[in-house]
């Protein structure tokens, strides 16, 4: 939508005196904001009464905004279905998953399966954009608000339930097929007709996997459905404006590759110090970085939402001080939140918008701090805001370029995991973020894409896990030549989560040829020894035993294989520590003959362009890993803590 990077803001009108809009709109304006999100939770207040519009205030507000200069980002306000309507139809509500109806009080407290809701939600939808779709000074719409958010995904509702029959039979087509394919045999389970299936909560002990995997399944389809009837609705009241929907960190409940897919770019919520303090990462590490985030956190995402925007994403919600909802919530140093925005802006981010322009003086997010206080007056995020702003106008930036190595991510891998993880702290977001962690510190760009993208152009490319192997990821794995890792689970189930005939790693076995014959999940203290090279590390959480006529590029301390190769093909058969798994990307990396950098801890680099960033998260003044005579166009070869610097390359 921008030629060129540029920054918004999240703004509730409906929450301030109207004789504040003017002032706020032109000190946004001031500051270098171009873009406004608003509307986003607003149904009470443009529909009071079923079928009542009040639509005066934020005619207003929009010509308030535009009237500055300033360009509207509408929300459409379904996170937040109103009291009457909540009262009118019940049957709207979730359900958790001890059969319990989430009640009106809070945010996300519809169940996507509704139908009522369904109409309720199209209904909103097209009287917005019926009213505002072709407002000139609104240029672009965002669906509903972090879906999924609060374990809302997942609906144990009746019409979950009848919906999820519906899916089923969809999917199989007949019954018998379906007890086939969940081994419907194992504890007596078959189902005589698709009316007998009910979700796969409150059972007396764990239910089928295979059907947990296909509620997963359902649940991330019905949030799609939802999401494509709203685009469907804009893309006709309101042509010639983007649409975006802005997802959340540290999220796998739904698979936003798909989600997005209809959009025209994806949108994240960024805050990187909540998210750390929420992180599996030492206690050390957090705090170490409690008032920076951890260096690797919002990169990831970045990179995510990019791959799942094809190439364009904005940071929708920008952390611009505290935040309210983590165990603890320290404010960033000073410097961060102009680091955080250069930061997206070197991973290719179109938008940065800040949450929010002013803290909210009373109800659940009074604690949050905004770009500003509530009293109006700026904090230091709008200061930092300004700089970045002044900073962008004077440093005309290059388009975003496909990264040098792909990491592969599947959402479905995770629910697998998820569903029978074998050991408590398999998490699948634990270790993707444990290799991105690995394939930064080599100081080249990453993208992240979903299984079956064609890989060739990457110099290498890696696999955390993809316990699933559809037959075009393998295809794209088969025809890729460059180097590969995969890693431990791989290829481990079929589609309809049972063991391969063949054993795992299954179809992997035609570019691998191995066999995991046996797999163990080792507790917190309890570990295997790796040697590789003339280092011995630990193998912890999970090991397997491998079969194979390969040859082993590490062995366990008994001396089978623990990593073996085929070519520039790797399979790695154990969850390594950080050291261990630098060595195996160092391995990895030297096969695809990369020149890297070695960047030390707490510094991390992104190219763009011609442009190098540098970013340094440490306490401590470091200097720039550049040549003599680099040519500095944003600070220079000294950076001091929580700063960085950007130099031609």
């Amino acid at each position: 939508m921008p030629d060129q990077p540029t920054l918004g803001v999240c703004y509730y009108p409906e929450h301030w005196n109207r004789s504040d809009w003017p002032d706020d709109a032109r000190r946004m304006r001031d500051i270098g904001i171009q873009f406004v999100r608003i509307g986003e939770f607003a149904w009470s207040v443009l529909e009071p009464e079923p079928g009542v519009f009040e639509w005066a205030w934020l005619d207003e507000a929009i010509d308030t905004l535009a009237g500055a200069g300033l360009k509207v980002i509408l929300g459409t306000p379904t996170a937040t279905p109103p009291k009457w309507l909540v009262d009118r139809f019940p049957e709207i509500l979730q359900v958790d998953r001890e059969g319990r109806s989430r009640r009106f009080g809070s945010r996300r407290h519809y169940c996507f399966s509704s139908p009522v809701y369904r109409t309720e939600s199209r209904r909103i939808t097209r009287a917005l954009a019926d009213r505002y779709g072709r407002h000139p000074g609104v240029a672009g719409w965002q669906t509903d608000n972090e879906y999924g958010c609060h374990d809302t995904v997942l609906s144990y509702s009746p019409a979950a339930r009848d919906g999820f029959r519906r899916f089923l039979a969809d999917r199989y087509g007949t019954i018998d097929a379906l007890n086939e394919a969940w081994g419907n045999r194992f504890w007596s389970m078959p189902y005589r007709h698709w009316d007998e299936i009910d979700l796969p909560n409150l059972t007396v002990t764990e239910a089928n996997p295979s059907h947990w995997l296909d509620f997963r399944r359902f649940g991330s389809s019905e949030v799609d459905a939802f999401n494509r009837e709203q685009v469907a609705i804009i893309r006709e009241l309101s042509p010639g404006r983007e649409i975006t929907h802005n997802f959340m960190g540290r999220f796998v409940d739904l698979d936003a590759f798909a989600t997005a897919a209809p959009l025209d770019f994806a949108s994240w919520d960024s805050y990187p110090l909540g998210f750390t303090e929420q992180a599996d990462l030492p206690e050390e590490v957090k705090l170490r970085y409690a008032r920076t985030g951890h260096p690797d956190m919002a990169a990831l995402h970045h990179d995510l939402f990019r791959g799942a925007g094809r190439g364009r994403f904005w940071v929708m919600e920008q952390q611009p001080g505290p935040v309210n909802w983590a165990n603890w919530n320290p404010g960033p140093q000073p410097g961060m939140v102009r680091l955080w925005t250069w930061e997206a802006i070197a991973h290719g981010a179109e938008v940065v918008s800040y949450f929010r322009w002013r803290q909210a003086p009373f109800a659940q997010e009074q604690m949050h701090a905004g770009l500003n206080l509530p009293n109006g007056s700026p904090d230091v995020g709008s200061t930092e805001a300004a700089q970045v702003a002044a900073e962008l106008a004077a440093l005309p930036l290059p388009a975003n370029e496909p990264g040098d190595l792909a990491l592969v991510f599947d959402y479905e891998a995770a629910w697998v995991t998820d569903i029978q993880p074998q050991g408590a702290d398999f998490v699948y977001f634990d270790l993707v973020y444990r290799w991105y962690t690995a394939l930064r510190r080599l100081g080249l760009n990453v993208d992240v894409v979903p299984p079956g993208t064609a890989l060739n152009g990457y110099r290498a490319v890696f696999v955390p896990t993809l316990p699933i192997l559809r037959e075009t990821a393998v295809a794209a794995f088969e025809t890729y030549t460059g180097p590969i890792l995969f890693g431990p689970r791989s290829g481990s189930k079929t589609a309809t989560f049972q063991i391969p005939d063949e054993l795992p790693p299954g179809p992997l076995a035609r570019l691998l040829p191995l066999r995991v014959n046996r797999v163990e999940s080792l507790r917190p203290g309890l570990e295997r020894g790796v040697r590789l090279g003339n280092r011995l590390y630990p193998a912890r959480r999970w090991v397997e035993h491998l079969e194979t006529d390969l040859a082993a590029a590490a062995t366990y301390a008994d001396g089978s294989p623990a990593l073996v190769a085929k070519g520039d093909r790797f399979y790695l058969g154990f969850w390594p520590d950080r050291t261990c798994l630098n060595a195996i990307v160092d391995l990895v990396a030297g096969r695809a003959g990369l020149d890297t950098e070695r960047v030390t801890e707490g510094l991390r680099i992104r190219r763009r362009g011609n442009l190098c960033f540098c970013f340094n998260y440490g306490p401590d003044d470091v200097d720039a890993p550049v040549l003599a005579g680099a040519e500095f166009v944003l600070g220079g070869s000294h950076i001091p803590p929580f700063d960085l610097a950007v130099w031609r390359c």
